[in-house]
């Protein structure tokens, strides 16, 4: 061999698996059953691996056997013509809105909390040019069609957006959007030519905690985005559904935003492991997370949003207990915990005991307050409040 070709090989080579890697990835699945920062975090076990890396080994911008048995099985659960397997959540979404607008200008509505208006990095106006109309639930958990009537563009008033798409998320915050205000919803969408997309990535908690089919959930909506990352504990992967067509179109767009995969059919081994195995936890995630909402309100803790599903936000303030005070001890414990503010989330890893040990936790911390005679904050409860509080040692909440 060329030196200088054996030279570029020895500088091209690298290996990151550590010595302790085993060691390392144990270690890491505690703390994932620790943690109640989110339910992304969730790891794929051995037994996923196993089944995974039994699958086909195509191409998925040509064609990869298993991610279109996926896909088929998606759509047929769902009940629309089509899937396509996109590698996020937020790909789901914006290449539904990008593929149902045509020519600007366009408008979308959805819920001020939605991931679509605040966690997708202004994509609907970058990618698609849509302008979008975030409004706020009067009842403080959902909209309804009296929300989004009064906020629809119609005709062709040059000064005005005209309102193409109503997106909803179902769960939103952890919370279910009742299905009846969802069909009142879609209903008058359908009778005034404006589309409906679901970003459905906890539509699984909502299938087991109402215990109502997929199909049933998704009928209303053009579109929906179902994540397999979160609540089922894959490690990657979302299917967009809705029509043939709109799927092909999507399919191109996709491969326009560069989100054409290779070799996914490990991915979609994943999934179907998730789908076969995972699904069935949920209701078990509902109860601990119930478990945790009922054991702070008997410490006498404010929530701000109870446990509908796998979410509990909770108010510490009632006691004199401020986000960064349990942060700080919660990570200093023995076998510590995971937070980030107001939000609990509660995932088919997490452990009865980190629930019970966090409980505890915030038991000593309210005594101690009580001993030192710290007097708890007035809690502002006047309108909607924001819910999702990200602990700062510079802010209370308000």
């Amino acid at each position: 061999m060329d030196p200088k070709l054996a030279s570029i090989i020895e500088q091209v080579k690298v290996d990151i698996i550590t010595p302790t890697q085993q060691r390392d990835n144990a270690r890491q699945l505690e703390e994932v059953s620790r943690s109640f920062i989110s339910d992304t975090i969730t790891v794929p076990t051995k037994e996923m691996f196993a089944y995974a890396v039994q699958t086909s080994l195509g191409d998925d911008v040509y064609n990869e056997p298993s991610t279109i048995a996926l896909e088929a099985h998606i759509a047929k659960l769902t009940g629309k013509e089509a899937a396509l397997f996109v590698s996020s959540g937020t790909m789901g979404n914006q290449l539904a809105i990008r593929t149902h607008l045509q020519q600007p200008p366009n408008s979308i509505i959805c819920d001020i909390r939605a991931h679509i208006n605040k966690y997708e990095a202004g994509g609907a106006a970058i990618h698609s040019g849509a302008l979008q109309n975030a409004l706020t639930p009067k009842n403080g958990h959902h909209l309804t069609l009296k929300d989004i009537e009064p906020h629809v563009v119609f005709g062709t008033d040059i000064h005005s957006a005209p309102t193409r798409i109503i997106c909803l998320e179902n769960t939103l915050d952890g919370t279910i959007m009742p299905q009846s205000d969802i069909i009142e919803i879609a209903d008058f969408a359908l009778k005034n030519g404006i589309l409906m997309h679901l970003d459905g990535a906890r539509l699984w908690h909502v299938a087991a905690e109402t215990q109502t089919p997929i199909d049933e959930l998704c009928a209303p909506f053009d579109s929906v985005s179902l994540c397999f990352s979160k609540g089922l504990g894959a490690p990657v992967g979302t299917c967009l559904v809705g029509p043939k067509e709109f799927i092909q179109k999507a399919r191109w767009f996709r491969k326009i935003f560069g989100g054409g995969m290779r070799q996914t059919g490990v991915l979609a081994g994943s999934v179907a492991y998730a789908l076969t195995h995972n699904f069935s936890l949920l209701p078990r995630v509902h109860a601990l997370a119930k478990r945790l909402q009922a054991g702070l309100e008997e410490l006498q803790v404010g929530i701000l949003s109870p446990a509908e599903t796998c979410m509990v936000f909770y108010d510490p303030s009632t006691i004199g207990i401020e986000y960064w005070e349990i942060i700080d001890r919660a990570a200093a414990l023995p076998n510590p915990i995971g937070l980030t503010g107001s939000r609990l989330v509660v995932h088919i890893q997490t452990s009865p005991e980190a629930v019970e040990d966090f409980l505890s936790l915030i038991k000593t911390l309210k005594e101690e307050k009580v001993q030192a005679g710290i007097v708890p904050l007035a809690v502002n409860s006047n309108g909607m409040r924001n819910v999702y509080i990200r602990a700062t040692r510079s802010s209370t909440p308000t």
